[in-house]
Formats: structure tokens, sequence, C-alpha cells
């Protein structure tokens, strides 16, 4: 062989080589049938669940600095109580995730609520709050604890704005939260600011980061509990960003929900406020975010263990018995929607 035809022959092998490295490469990064299937589980989740915001707007009460510095001291604020007893946080204390993990809570007096304390966080993305339904948002619902006589006990909105009226610290802190109005100091305004705050008690999970294309974020056991999740009907309720909040719905559709939670008390749910008889036991359905830890379950509380409560809203609901592994896989997904808030907003 000639040094040219070496040089010839040199070339066109090493341009073979080269075009294998090639071919290599791209099969390396090519799409496989798994890889596939688990980006549509992603893309039909994020269409079913949406996007977490940072914070939940409400046009009627912009949310600033000022009023949320005045929000956050009127919920860690025990004078919100007739006998200085109670704050907002002692029913929903945001260092065990917006809840106290009692079946019912105790209130001024002592004595207890008839419904569990549901958690305040992501509680502003909910269509509706309390579990009938009966006030259409955190600001809403931040007065109506402050004035029930079984909560905090304040004989009236006039009593709380005189109270409020004789600190100096809150003249100064409505004074800045609403600074276009001669007399800041109102209940209204009590109210917008404990929203604001609340507003922004919203809790990003690694389910979101999995739902923004991270698909390293859940495990093999979370995805297959997400696509049960999903594909067993659990969806119906518990859809959104919230992964419910947004619907009153009878709980017991496929038998009486008392004989499954073992309730001490029969709650006839919205229809205590409606007196309609087509009202009977609808409440609202709760966020499932952090759930894992806002034990114990139900409006009542009556259900301890997460995995019991699965089994029996599946049936309850849906008419369905999940086996052991759908329901083991079902709680691991439901795991990965814990997040916490910021430290800036505990106490």
């Amino acid at each position: 062989m000639n040094k040219i035809s070496y040089l010839a022959y040199a070339i066109a092998f090493t341009a073979l080589i080269a075009c294998g490295d090639e071919k290599t490469e791209t099969k390396e990064v090519e799409t496989t049938p798994e890889t596939k299937e688990l980006t549509e589980l992603q893309e039909r989740a994020k269409t079913l669940f949406g996007e977490l915001p940072e914070i939940a707007d409400n046009p009627e009460n912009p949310i600033t600095e000022e009023k949320v510095i005045l929000g956050k001291q009127l919920y860690f604020d025990v004078r919100l109580s007739k006998d200085n007893k109670q704050s907002c946080n002692t029913c929903h204390n945001l260092n065990t995730f917006g809840v106290d993990n009692l079946p019912t809570s105790p209130g001024n007096d002592g004595k207890n609520g008839p419904r569990n304390s549901p958690t305040v966080l992501n509680a502003a993305l909910h269509a509706s709050q309390f579990w009938d339904g009966r006030n259409k948002d955190v600001e809403e619902q931040a007065g109506g604890p402050i004035l029930n006589p079984i909560e905090m006990a304040m004989p009236s909105e006039e009593f709380v704005v005189e109270r409020l009226s004789g600190i100096e610290e809150y003249k100064e802190l409505f004074a800045k939260a609403f600074p276009e109005e001669e007399q800041p100091i109102t209940y209204k305004n009590l109210q917008k600011a404990i929203g604001a705050f609340e507003r922004k008690l919203i809790t990003p999970s690694k389910f979101d980061d999995y739902l923004a294309g991270n698909d390293e974020a859940l495990n093999e056991q979370e995805k297959r509990g997400l696509e049960t999740f999903m594909t067993t009907g659990c969806i119906t309720c518990h859809s959104g960003n919230a992964l419910g909040g947004q619907l009153i719905q009878k709980f017991g559709l496929f038998g009486n929900y008392w004989e499954l939670t073992k309730s001490d008390r029969i709650d006839d749910g919205k229809f205590e406020v409606t007196q309609n008889e087509a009202d009977k036991y609808f409440f609202k359905s709760p966020s499932l975010r952090n759930v894992e830890k806002t034990y114990p379950y139900f409006h009542d509380g009556s259900v301890n263990e997460l995995n019991e409560a699965v089994k029996i809203m599946a049936k309850l609901q849906l008419n369905k018995e999940l086996t052991e592994e759908e329901t083991n896989d079902i709680v691991a997904f439901l795991n990965t929607l814990t997040g916490d808030v910021p430290q800036e907003f505990k106490q």
C-alpha cells in the first residue's frame, strides 16, 4: 500500500469510527418508551393540578407588606379572644402545618367546637371557607372565629375595635396598613389584614418540582401513587393547584359516612346552614396539601391514620375497595404534597 492509499484508508477508517460514535451518542439520548410514559404522566398531572402560585391574590384586598405585617401580628395575638387565651394560631398552629392535630379544638371557655380545625395553609386558594362553605374567602372567614361564642368569644365587632384602639402598637400598624383611611382601625380592616397574611401561606412541595419538569423529584412508588390517584377517580374532588377546596360534595355517596368513620356525632353538614334537605351531609372537599401532617381527618377528626382515611374515601365516594398496595402507593404520593411555610411567617 503506497502512502496516498494508506492516507485515504486512514481518513475513511477515522470517519467510520466518528460516525459510529455519533450513532452511539444519539442512541443514548433517544427517548425510550418508559421515559415517554413518565413524561406523559407529568403532562397529565400538570393539566389536572396546574401551577401553585407564590401568593393567592385577591383583587378586592391587594396585598402589601404593611398589611401582611399587621395581619401576622393579629394572627398570633391572644388579645383577639375574650379572656386573652386564644389566637388564630392556637387552633391553626403554623409550627404544625396550620392545625393543632386535635379532633376538635377547645375555645376560650374550654368548650370544644363541633368540627375539626382545618389547616390555614393554602386555604386562600379554596373556592369557599369552613367545612360547610359558608364564607367566600379568607377575609370573610377571619372575622368568624373571633366572634364565635365557643371559639374566641369576643362579644361584638365594636368590642374588638375598642380593645385594639387602646393599644398604641396597633394604632401605628393599622395607620401604615391603611394610610388613606382617617379611622383605620375597623373590623373590616382587621379581616383584610389577616386575610393578606394568610394569602402568603402557600406551601410548594416536591410535587411542584415534578410538575415543573423534574422527573426525579418523585420516586417510582410516588409516581405509581399519582397514577393510581388519578385513575381511581380521586381527582373528581381533589384537583386544581390545592388538590381540593373547590367543591361542596356529599360525604357518603355510597353509604353512611359515620358507619366507617365511627363518628361520635352525625353532622348534617351544609344543611345546618341552609336547612335545605338536599344539603344534608354535604361538606367542602378539603385540600390535600400537607395532608400527611394535618391529621386527624374528616370534618370531625374521627380518623387518625391517613391510609385508613384513603380507604374510607375510596369506598364511600367511589364505591371501590383499594388493595394494600394501591393504598400505600396513594399515601406515598400524598406525602409528596408536604411543604412548609417560610420561617418568617411563624412565631
